[in-house]
């Protein structure tokens, strides 16, 4: 049986409606033909050339991305541009790309409740909901909060996060003593969340692409940081859609395969 792009968009958009996208974003397909048929799959957290070259060698015309290729629109497309460079090696090897950012963020089972769930937790409350007097809904939304009926201190958090994650080294501020009863976790970029985190009693706030300053004022707050990075916060759960995929497409009755990018890398080293 042929699986055509606007069916894979259709499996996409169920699990994550585009119509829980922040306003700024820009998700959905990127470049390609609805009408294109699927040969192999390939899962990314960002468009890269390398991504783009592992696709060609994979023989996937279709890549899943979380970060959007076309988050900044062009004003032309010309190989002048990293992003020109991009979009025409996509068209001229037929290579569709469709990204899902913030609403699979914000989703039931998106990136937000997997990251909950690979540290253990299975209650949370939205920090940002996006229906809260919906019905059937009131899951959706961006950051959670979560009760511990363990407390931790921080040092035992940053220990469990690390190894959960496979994560070698992180940055954290406060004290390594302090109990954390109250944990608030926002995949990606936090810095927009971490103030409305303190207001809902967070203890301690993991997430990525912190700023000094805001680390600084909080720390004199008393509330802990767990900087874990961008890239290290998302892509172990982009890696549990791209499974979920594979399976959804196989339930289908599909037989195309779903490859996880190995090219998929953080851009920061560390020594």
């Amino acid at each position: 049986m042929s699986l055509k792009v606007k069916e894979l968009m259709e499996i996409m958009e169920d699990y994550a409606p585009l119509k829980y996208k922040e306003d700024f974003d820009n998700v959905g397909l990127m470049v390609g033909d609805p009408e294109d048929e699927v040969k192999s799959i390939l899962v990314a957290l960002d468009c890269t050339l390398d991504v783009i070259e592992e696709a060609k060698e994979k023989e996937c015309n279709f890549i899943l991305t979380h970060h959007p290729l076309l988050f900044i629109k062009p004003k032309n497309i010309t190989t002048r541009t990293l992003q020109g460079k991009k979009i025409i090696e996509l068209i001229k090897n037929d290579i569709n790309l469709y990204s899902s950012h913030t609403n699979l963020d914000s989703t039931i089972d998106g990136l937000n409740d997997l990251i909950v769930k690979l540290l253990g937790y299975d209650q949370w409350t939205i920090m940002e909901d996006k229906n809260p007097h919906g019905v059937g809904e009131n899951k959706i939304g961006l950051g959670r909060i979560v009760d511990l009926n363990t407390p931790l201190t921080l040092e035992e958090l940053c220990n469990k996060v690390k190894g959960t994650l496979g994560i070698s080294t992180l940055k954290y501020s406060g004290k390594e003593d302090r109990i954390i009863k109250k944990l608030a976790l926002i995949n990606g970029s936090g810095n927009d969340f971490l103030y409305k985190a303190k207001d809902m009693g967070a203890d301690c706030i993991i997430t990525g692409d912190t700023t000094y300053h805001y680390a600084s004022d909080l720390a004199e707050e008393d509330v802990c940081i767990i900087d874990i990075g961008h890239f290290e916060s998302e892509w172990p759960t982009m890696k549990i859609v791209g499974n979920w995929l594979q399976n959804k497409i196989n339930f289908n009755g599909y037989t195309n395969k779903v490859n996880i990018s190995e090219k998929s890398v953080s851009p920061y080293k560390y020594i």
